[in-house]
């Protein structure tokens, strides 16, 4: 006895899904291997991430050494420590070393074609792979990350309670989409420009000091008011302060809803970028 067409159809589609759900799965399990190769290099190059924190707590140290309850913008020593600790972990975790100028190099020397005549998405496929360099990295930064925050044990805020942690962990994926986006976006635009190099110069600077990685962003949003308004502060900063509770817990699914929405805003924007590349790449008999 055959079944219907609908019941066809349904059969095909979740064949289909299942099809793409095992070549993303081969995409990661491959790329977790390549990365694999470099795990004391990743072990290394987090000791060495945490070098410059040492010269923050100095710093920090000299400016409230003559006030141990002295507070700046609402952080007191302990909580700028706290803060400079956390932003280190998340910032990593949103960073993408490489990924821009890897679209770019791949649009450049015309090995982006393998991604219009198979059935890979680029976007797709690269997204795989950080999701793979992520999982990999923590897995083997988790001693030196752990042994840094023991030894910083006495700044480290408590137990903030699983609403917010919960929250912390949303924003810190989130943080991971946006710094993924963004940086998609920069490389796509090598499709109009041979070069990208000074673009991408501009996006780190940018984010080093909007992204709350320089400083808390209340010591900047006095001389950049619209510092709230831009999505570097959710690469850093916004997962930070709710970790260490510096966001009211009714104004939480507002900060996560806006985080939210700039992840749809640039997602649409990468694919209507790449759609128009192509069409321009293939103009040229790309």
């Amino acid at each position: 006895m055959t079944g219907t067409p609908a019941h066809a159809e349904s059969l095909t589609a979740l064949g289909e899904v299942r099809a793409r759900l095992r070549l993303k799965w081969l995409i990661l399990r491959t790329a977790m291997e390549e990365r694999l190769t470099y795990r004391a290099d990743f072990a290394f190059s987090t000791l060495v991430r945490f070098l410059p924190i040492v010269t923050q707590i100095f710093l920090w140290s000299a400016i409230f050494q003559n006030d141990s309850g002295r507070s700046i913008h609402g952080y007191n020593l302990g909580e700028m420590v706290s803060y400079y600790l956390v932003v280190m972990l998340t910032r990593a975790f949103s960073s993408m070393p490489g990924l821009s100028t890897g679209i770019a190099g791949s649009i450049a020397d015309g090995s982006v074609r393998k991604y219009l005549i198979q059935p890979v998405d680029m976007l797709d496929h690269l997204f795989w792979h950080r999701v793979a360099h992520k999982l990999v990295y923590y897995a083997v930064a988790a001693g030196p990350f752990a042994l840094v925050f023991w030894l910083c044990r006495a700044h480290l805020p408590n137990w903030p309670g699983w609403p917010v942690m919960l929250a912390f962990v949303s924003s810190l994926l989130m943080s991971f989409m946006i710094g993924f986006l963004i940086e998609a976006l920069i490389g796509l635009l090598a499709f109009w420009f041979l070069e990208v190099s000074s673009l991408i110069f501009i996006y780190m600077m940018l984010s080093y000091f909007l992204s709350g990685h320089m400083i808390p962003l209340e010591l900047l949003s006095q001389w950049i008011p619209f510092v709230d308004y831009l999505p570097f502060r959710y690469l850093a900063y916004t997962p930070t302060v709710i970790l260490l509770g510096k966001i009211p817990p009714e104004h939480l699914p507002v900060e996560l809803l806006i985080q939210a929405g700039w992840i749809v805003g640039l997602f649409i924007l990468n694919r209507y970028t790449f759609r128009r590349g192509v069409q321009r790449y293939s103009a040229f008999g790309g």
